[in-house]
């Protein structure tokens, strides 16, 4: 992928020494070297008193969050008079003021004097390259998390720095595990989970959410949207459990290669990143969940679940690095999208449509936010908080990328049916292992880490061979025949009827379900392919 320029800032409260409303804002990572600047910020009674307004007019039902540095009793009330002219008295042009107000303030505060002069610089050279410039919000401070950075913009007029289209904006971690080698999938493979409903809390019909959601996941992308890939998008498959056990979710993470995650229910705080309720027996903790995520290789986590972008609070006190999306990220997950407060069903389903949709084109997870946010504010409006519920998270090393981008998916095979014999391959050597599955008919099989299929074996090339799948009639696509097709140095063996390798060698081979096969030696792994009997999924 042709990277974009990376602007990594980070704020964080000065130590004990300094009063508490003093902070450390920075830059960590920048495309020049004078862009690592730092300076001090002074967070006012105004900042507050802005805040608190927001928080009462955008999100009433929940208990207000203030800094400690300014007790609530000493904040006087918003001056609406500073945030809405006099000749505008509708409620909805206060609201759109008030949130242009916060946007504003907060910019001025973020991009002081130096970050501002690096951020513009950066910006620059984004520009001049002709891409966008990745802007990453390291928040250290969980006072400062609740706070929609998301809505952050230089001036009126100006887009905020969530939907600016030259900007593509993320909030991050540094204190998290390297990221280990990511594979480039061909289509998107999302694994659908449906928790279980709690006393207390709004009842979801769990069957009509679960067939909701993924039909959502499913359809078309909706009218007045234009991405530059749409000629080539990818597959979305969606696989739902709804109310499982823990092993059964942890059986289903591991009998396929899903590059997303998708939670829909109810979650309670907690400091190991909250609780995901999955049946009326329990759930699992965002700890638990990381590494289950992190094993099988999941890029990106979704959560349509109450705050699960914010941190837990003990004592009115936020604990640090406690969120999910945060415990998520620490532990190696490379991107996690969760809410910052209660959003409404018809504004998820919005989201996550445009959002899947975006990312079958092809368009980097970031990217795809940003559009999907667009749609939020233009089906709800800017004076409205849906736009700014969505918190994406991003780990420090990822480059966005789910799966192979379009510059590498115009190499393959042209015109793959889409209904076809649904097949997989197995190991045999290794029975741990789980199944995996040949999507869109085509796996590519190789020792390097973008194949749908990895082999760490000395003889195995870096691209060594391909499962494709042809049909000579496109009117009866499920009338064809995989082929083993050979590109590699030692080439590829076949288990023939007379229990007898035959080895193909820059060529193809038919292939019948239960075939064994074995790449680049006939000292390697056995592997099975295998078409499913059930004609299609």
């Amino acid at each position: 992928m042709d990277e974009h320029p990376s602007l990594n800032i980070a704020v964080a409260r000065l130590g004990t020494t300094a009063p508490d409303n003093n902070y450390a804002v920075w830059v960590l990572k920048a495309p020049y070297p004078g862009g690592y600047v730092i300076e001090n910020c002074h967070w006012t009674i105004e900042l507050s008193q802005v805040w608190l307004g927001w928080q009462g007019l955008f999100s009433p039902g929940s208990r207000p969050y203030c800094l400690p540095c300014h007790q609530e009793a000493s904040i006087p009330e918003l001056d609406l008079a500073a945030v809405t002219p006099v000749d505008a008295p509708q409620p909805q042009i206060y609201s759109a003021n008030l949130m242009q107000h916060l946007g504003l303030s907060l910019w001025q505060w973020l991009f002081c004097k130096q970050v501002g002069n690096a951020f513009a610089q950066s910006q620059g050279m984004a520009i001049g390259q002709v891409k966008l410039l990745r802007l990453r919000v390291e928040v250290r401070d969980p006072d400062l998390i609740p706070l929609p950075w998301e809505i952050i913009q230089p001036q009126p007029g100006k887009p905020a720095i969530s939907i600016d289209r030259q900007v593509l904006f993320s909030r991050t971690n540094s204190d998290v595990d390297p990221l280990p080698p990511q594979r480039l999938d061909r289509s998107i493979r999302i694994l659908l989970v449906l928790g279980q409903n709690i006393p207390g809390s709004p009842q979801l019909d769990l069957l009509q959410e679960s067939a909701t959601i993924a039909q959502a996941l499913r359809n078309t992308m909706p009218s007045g949207f234009n991405p530059p890939n749409r000629l080539n998008p990818a597959g979305c498959q969606v696989d739902t459990l709804v109310q499982p056990t823990s092993a059964e979710l942890i059986a289903k993470l591991e009998s396929q290669q899903y590059n997303v995650f998708f939670y829909a229910g109810h979650g309670m705080p907690a400091p190991e990143g909250g609780l995901l309720i999955l049946n009326d027996l329990g759930g699992i903790n965002g700890t638990e969940l990381a590494q289950l995520l992190v094993r099988c290789g999941v890029k990106l986590a979704v959560f349509n679940s109450c705050w699960g972008a914010q941190p837990y609070q003990h004592q009115q006190q936020a604990v640090p690095r406690s969120s999910l999306a945060e415990v998520l990220l620490h532990y190696g997950v490379p991107a996690v999208l969760a809410m910052r407060d209660t959003i409404a069903d018809r504004e998820a389903l919005s989201f996550i449509q445009t959002f899947t949709q975006a990312l079958a084109q092809r368009l980097s997870i970031d990217e795809a936010a940003a559009i999907a946010r667009q749609q939020l504010l233009i089906l709800y409006k800017f004076n409205q908080p849906a736009w700014t519920l969505p918190i994406l998270y991003m780990h420090p090393e990822f480059n966005g990328e789910l799966i192979r981008p379009l510059a590498e998916a115009i190499t393959e095979i042209p015109s793959v049916p889409q209904q076809i014999p649904p097949a997989y391959m197995r190991s045999l050597s290794f029975h741990t292992h789980p199944d995996f599955p040949i999507s869109c008919g085509l796996m590519r099989v190789g020792r390097s880490s973008d194949n749908d299929l990895v082999i760490v074996e000395p003889w195995v090339s870096q691209r060594h061979a391909e499962i494709i799948y042809r049909s000579p009639s496109m009117k009866d696509p499920t009338n064809g025949v995989y082929y083993l097709r050979d590109s590699s140095r030692f080439g590829s063996y076949v288990l023939d009827d007379e229990g007898k390798w035959l080895r193909v060698h820059s060529g193809e081979f038919a292939l019948q379900s239960g075939m064994h096969l074995k790449f680049g030696s006939e000292d390697g792994q056995v592997l099975e392919f295998r078409i499913e009997s059930t004609m299609f999924r």
